[in-house]
């Protein structure tokens, strides 16, 4: 009998693309966005139950193990979400395109190679936040307040953006602008990119979420 792999494996989402100050705690700021999801203390009555009536794997993902991401049918310019730790988890597969961008705005951003402490493992603090510059992987959750940000992928203002926009997202809480890399703009209210999670890559095909390397 063949045995189950110990890693989740995740059911994704597909979407198709068309101040200098030090920020305070990230898992401070984490948990206050959590908490504005959740409504408050009330919300939290809630969550015994429904913990109770989990799965053993969903109560793992929960937990925090690792999840495995089948790519293989990831195209160029299309992002995934999958989840991780109740957090989605986006994994977009970028263009030579949407590469090019990112040298184009370094001058623009908060934090363009990634150096606060928190946000990005070591392995990504590079210009393309990535093990592989094809291949990027975020926690879809804005550093200021904890919402998520939409996806504005195509340049110039279909999309409601101005006419220097490049691609990347807009949350739509507060306004803080990110490119495909997850790098926050300058004087946005959100003060960090977006977070980097653990993963690698299992093979051309699978990333492991929540972990940097085999155990």
């Amino acid at each position: 009998m063949s045995q189950e792999s110990p890693f989740s494996k995740e059911v994704v989402e597909f979407e198709q693309a068309s101040p200098d100050v030090l920020p305070d705690d990230p898992n401070r700021r984490f948990w206050l966005g959590t908490a504005c999801a959740v409504g408050g203390v009330a919300g939290v009555a809630t969550v015994i139950p429904f913990v109770a009536s989990m799965s053993p794997s969903e109560r793992a993902k929960a937990a925090g193990a690792p999840v495995q991401v089948d790519i293989s049918a990831v195209a160029p310019g299309q992002m995934i979400t999958a989840e991780w730790q109740g957090k989605p988890v986006w994994i977009l597969r970028r263009t030579p395109e949407m590469l090019a961008t990112l040298p184009k705005l370094n001058d623009d951003l908060a934090d363009p190679m990634s150096e606060r402490p928190g946000f990005t493992p070591e392995f990504a603090q590079n210009e393309h936040r990535s093990i592989n510059p094809e291949w990027m992987v975020m926690v879809g959750i804005c550093t200021h307040l904890g919402c998520s940000p939409s996806s504005r992928f195509a340049a110039g203002t279909s999309q409601g953006m101005g006419a220097n926009w490049l691609g990347g997202y807009l949350c739509p809480c507060h306004g803080s602008v990110f490119d495909f890399a997850g790098r926050v703009f300058k004087n946005m209210p959100a003060p960090d990119n977006l977070p980097v999670p653990p993963y690698y890559f299992i093979d051309d095909s699978n990333i492991l979420i929540g972990m940097d390397s085999p155990a």
